[in-house]
C-alpha cells in the first residue's frame, strides 16, 4: 500500500502532448486547492455570435406579442355587429330630433333585448321569427367633466307616444300611444332612440344592444356578483331558485335574478327594475375594484364575452371606440356611478300600466339635458320634500314654466334647490 501510494505522489508522469504544459511534478501546493480555475480568453467572435441570438430572440418574442395583440384586437373588433339600419332610420327624421345641449357629455341608449334568435338564446324561450322586445332600457348619461354618470331606467310598461317607424319587413307601424317596450319589437333601435327622444326631449348619441347569452357571459367572464338575499328566491318562468343569505351567482343565476317577477319581492316591474339597477351597480364595483380593467388577462375574457353579443351604431362599433368610452369612465368615482328610475305611477286606465309623475319627471330629464347635477338616495326624501314645497305654491303649478323643477322658485325669486331622486349607487353594492 506504500508503495503504491510513493509511486503515486512521486513518479513523473510524461508532459501532456495535446496541450503541450508540464504536467505539475510535486504534492500540491499550499494555495493550490483554493486557487480559482484561469478564464479562458475572451473571443470577441463569440461575444457578437452571443449577442445575435439575443437580439434574434428578443425580436422574435416582440413580434410575437405583437401578433397576438394584432390578433386579439381583430376578434374582439370583429366581434361587434354595426347597426346600419338605425343610422338610416334617424337620418330621415333628423330634423324632429333634439338639438344637442352639453357638447361634451354623452347619452347612451342601453338596450337589453329579449331576442330568443342567435347563439345561445333559444334556451330562453322559442324563436319566433326573430321577434324582439326591450327587456331592459337605459339612458346612461356621461358628465361632460367624467364626473358622474347617471343610469335612468325607462319602464316597460311606460305608457308613452310612440312614432310611425320602419319595420323589419319594409313596412312601417302607426304613431300610436302604447307601452314603451313595443317600440323596440315594432322597429328596432332606432324607434326605441325615437320614442326616447321625443319622451324626455334628450338627443341620443349612441346605443348598444345586448342579448340574453352577452350578459351571462360577462358575468362568468367576472367570475360571477356577489349578492345578498333576505329569503329565498324561486320563480320557475325565470329558472331561478336561490336560498336566502350571501351569495355569489353565475352567468345563468344573474340572468334569472334580474329578470324575475315571481317568487321574489311583490312580483311588481318596480322591484324588478331596482334589482336590476342594484345588481349593475355590484357589476360595475367588481370590474373597477378587481382591477379587471388594467389587467389584460383578465380584461380579454370580459371584452370578448361583451363584444361578441353587442350590436352598436357607427360610432361605437370598434374596440379602439369601446376603449376610449371606458377609458374616460375609469375616473367616475363608484359613489357617482348613479341609477334611478324615470319619476312613474300606475296608469290611471290601467294599474298594469306606468305613467310619468310630474313635474319630477320633467325635471329630471331637463337636468340630464342641461347636464346638470343629478342626486340620489335609497328612499328619495329630498325629491319629495322638493315635490311638496312646490305643490303647496299654486303660483309655480300655474305659471307655465316648462321645466317641472322648482320648488317656489318663481313666487320668491330664489334659486330652486336641487333635487335628489329615489335611487343608488355602484359604491353600495348588494351586500351593504
Amino acid at each position: 500500500m506504500d508503495a503504491d501510494v510513493t509511486d503515486s505522489a512521486g513518479t513523473a508522469t510524461e508532459p501532456d502532448s495535446k496541450s503541450g504544459r508540464e504536467p505539475s511534478t510535486g504534492a500540491p501546493g499550499p494555495d493550490d486547492n483554493d486557487a480559482e480555475p484561469a478564464a479562458p480568453p475572451s473571443d470577441p467572435n463569440t461575444k457578437r455570435h452571443w449577442l445575435r441570438w439575443v437580439a434574434l430572440g428578443t425580436s422574435v418574442a416582440i413580434l410575437a406579442t405583437a401578433g397576438a395583440g394584432w390578433w386579439f384586437y381583430r376578434k374582439l373588433d370583429g366581434n361587434i355587429t354595426t347597426d346600419t339600419s338605425a343610422a338610416a332610420e334617424l337620418h330621415t327624421y333628423e330634423k324632429e330630433r333634439p338639438t344637442p345641449v352639453a357638447l361634451d357629455a354623452q347619452n347612451i341608449l342601453l338596450i337589453g333585448s329579449d331576442s330568443r334568435s342567435g347563439e345561445g338564446n333559444s334556451k330562453y324561450g322559442r324563436d319566433d321569427g326573430g321577434s324582439q322586445r326591450s327587456d331592459t332600457t337605459i339612458l346612461l348619461h356621461l358628465a361632460a367633466d367624467r364626473k358622474s354618470a347617471t343610469a335612468m331606467s325607462i319602464p316597460r310598461d311606460l305608457m308613452v307616444e310612440i312614432p310611425g317607424c320602419a319595420k323589419p319587413d319594409g313596412t312601417r307601424s302607426q304613431a300610436q300611444f302604447a307601452q314603451f317596450n313595443w317600440a323596440f319589437e315594432a322597429g328596432g333601435a332606432a324607434c326605441t332612440i325615437r320614442t326616447v327622444e321625443k319622451l324626455t326631449d334628450i338627443r341620443v348619441d349612441h346605443h348598444m344592444v345586448i342579448d340574453f347569452s352577452g350578459f351571462t357571459d360577462v358575468v362568468d367572464a367576472v367570475d360571477g356578483v356577489e349578492v345578498c338575499l333576505a329569503e329565498p328566491v324561486k320563480d320557475v318562468q325565470a329558472r331561478l331558485e336561490l336560498p336566502a343569505g350571501r351569495q355569489t351567482l353565475d352567468g345563468e343565476q344573474a340572468l334569472g335574478f334580474v329578470r324575475a317577477r315571481h317568487g321574489i319581492g311583490d312580483g311588481s316591474d318596480t322591484q324588478r327594475m331596482d334589482r336590476q339597477q342594484q345588481f349593475l351597480g355590484a357589476l360595475f364595483k367588481k370590474v373597477q375594484s378587481n382591477g379587471v380593467l388594467l389587467n389584460p388577462a383578465r380584461l380579454y375574457p370580459v371584452l370578448d364575452a361583451a363584444t361578441k353579443s353587442l350590436t352598436t351604431d357607427s360610432g361605437l362599433n370598434s374596440l379602439s371606440d369601446l376603449y376610449e368610452l371606458a377609458r374616460s369612465m375609469r375616473s367616475v368615482p363608484m359613489e357617482k356611478v348613479q341609477f334611478l328610475t324615470v319619476p312613474r305611477q300606475p296608469y290611471t286606465q290601467d294599474p298594469n300600466r306606468d305613467e310619468l309623475v310630474q313635474p319630477d319627471a320633467k325635471n329630471l330629464f331637463e337636468r340630464l339635458r342641461e347636464d346638470d347635477t343629478v342626486s340620489v338616495s335609497p328612499d328619495g326624501k329630498d325629491a319629495r320634500d322638493g315635490e311638496s314645497e312646490g305643490k303647496s305654491d299654486d303660483s309655480v303649478k300655474t305659471s307655465g314654466n316648462d321645466s317641472g323643477g322648482g320648488s317656489g322658485a318663481q313666487a320668491t325669486g330664489s334659486p330652486s334647490p336641487a333635487p335628489t331622486f329615489q335611487g343608488t349607487n355602484a359604491a353600495a353594492g348588494m351586500c351593504g
